[in-house]
């Protein structure tokens, strides 16, 4: 859908910005500021009369909340007066060790107003005039409008990179007449609620897609590809039922289990020699990383230790394998290295770690699992046959997230035109 221009339009001034409707105004944003505050944070908690203290981690990059566990503190009576949040308050994120983070902005509704919280020293509060609605600053903050103002001014000399109050007072915003801001942030309201809606379903698909695919890979290496085959209890919970003329047996009668190789302090100055860039495979997955490899041949690194222990890769050389995950090495010609990594996946060798704060999963326990292992060409089939679906999958997967991605980029042209004044959206409203 396309929509109408204004009748006429003047130079902004600003050259990044362009031109403007002939009635707007273009001031730095601290002419329509109120309330430009730094937060708290208080003493720890006794759990007599705390209040909750909003931080950055309770806002999405894009601007909404996650308040999935928010931190109580104690504070004094003067830093509750000072730092309490209202409705329409925009909290801002001012520092951050990511520029994707420095500048992104929640609005205060009536649920978080109503939990009375306060909010750290790491966010800033700004409290708008009536000439500037909220609602409409909160679009202006989140957009590229203002957060690549943002990023130019805040600095990452120290690692993080910072604003402070006169920063984000110094940002240059186009400034509608109020009746029109209202029209405008409704015509967003209604027009961005359409395309969550659609990321949403593309995003659904996604999840449909990565469990249907699971799926496929589970029945595959644990019934295999004959829906005939005669079945016998494998004895194993995870299992059930195997294929009549499969074995069942323990992962160490096939693989030797230990942990990969840490490095030593003359090891890690090493690490600057561009000749020997490889993959690196520790507890969570796969790293850019440069040092003489570790892997000289196909074997299977499982994550031991972090959030993702239990994720299984099968390794080709070159590549490092750190003391954070465990090294699978065949020691018999028994398992096709696809099949097994294939196996290992579907056991969601997770599921065996232990649940403390950082997740651990020991050599012991992964060689006492039992696994299936039909003969060596129906292995051989089973892996080629998940390869091909996988890559089905992939395909749908990949279709979806472009999807996804041309609708964000739709979400934000559609914002920056219409705060901009690109787009006259008085009539469709």
């Amino acid at each position: 859908m396309s929509f109408p221009r204004y009748p006429a339009y003047k130079d902004s001034g600003v050259e990044w910005l362009g031109e403007v409707p002939g009635h707007w105004k273009v001031q730095p944003f601290k002419h329509q500021v109120d309330r430009n505050d730094g937060g708290v944070w208080g003493e720890d908690p006794d759990g007599i009369d705390d209040t909750i203290v909003l931080r950055s981690t309770e806002q999405t990059v894009d601007g909404h909340w996650k308040l999935d566990d928010p931190a109580p503190r104690k504070l004094s009576e003067s830093e509750i007066r000072g730092s309490l949040l209202a409705e329409n308050d925009l909290l801002l994120t001012k520092s951050s060790g990511s520029s994707l983070h420095i500048g992104k902005t929640t609005l205060v509704n009536a649920e978080i107003a109503a939990m009375h919280c306060c909010y750290s020293n790491f966010m800033q509060r700004i409290r708008m005039r009536r000439t500037f609605l909220p609602k409409l600053a909160w679009y202006v903050m989140n957009n590229d409008l203002a957060r690549l103002q943002f990023d130019l001014l805040s600095n990452s000399s120290t690692g993080l990179a910072n604003l402070n109050a006169t920063m984000v007072g110094q940002i240059v915003v186009p400034v509608a007449p109020l009746p029109e801001q209202t029209q405008i942030a409704a015509f967003l309201d209604r027009e961005t609620a359409k395309i969550d809606a659609l990321v949403a379903e593309q995003r659904r698909l996604m999840a449909l897609l990565k469990e249907k695919r699971q799926a496929v890979i589970s029945h595959a290496v644990t019934r295999g590809l004959n829906p005939h085959a005669p079945m016998k209890p494998s004895g194993i919970e995870w299992l059930g039922d195997v294929p009549e003329h499969w074995k069942v047996i323990p992962l160490r009668w096939a693989a030797k289990v230990c942990s990969g190789d840490g490095l030593s302090s003359a090891e890690v100055e090493a690490i600057d020699d561009d000749e020997h860039t490889v993959k690196v495979i520790g507890g969570n997955g796969m790293m850019g990383y440069t040092y003489q490899p570790n892997v000289t041949h196909s074997l299977l690194a499982v994550g031991r230790v972090g959030a993702l222990c239990g994720n299984v890769h099968l390794v080709h050389p070159p590549a490092w394998i750190t003391d954070n995950a465990l090294v699978l090495d065949p020691v018999s010609t028994i398992f096709d290295l696809r099949f097994l990594s294939l196996s290992l996946r579907s056991r969601n060798l997770n599921d065996i770690a232990s649940k403390t704060a950082q997740p651990l999963i020991t050599g012991t326990q992964v060689s006492d699992q039992r696994i299936p292992c039909p003969p060596l060409p129906e292995q051989d089939a089973i892996a080629t046959y998940l390869t091909e679906e996988s890559n089905k999958f992939d395909t749908l997967t990949t279709e979806a997230q472009r999807a996804i991605d041309l609708l964000q980029e739709r979400r934000t042209a559609l914002i920056s035109a219409a705060v901009t004044g690109q787009i006259d959206v008085r009539g469709v409203v």
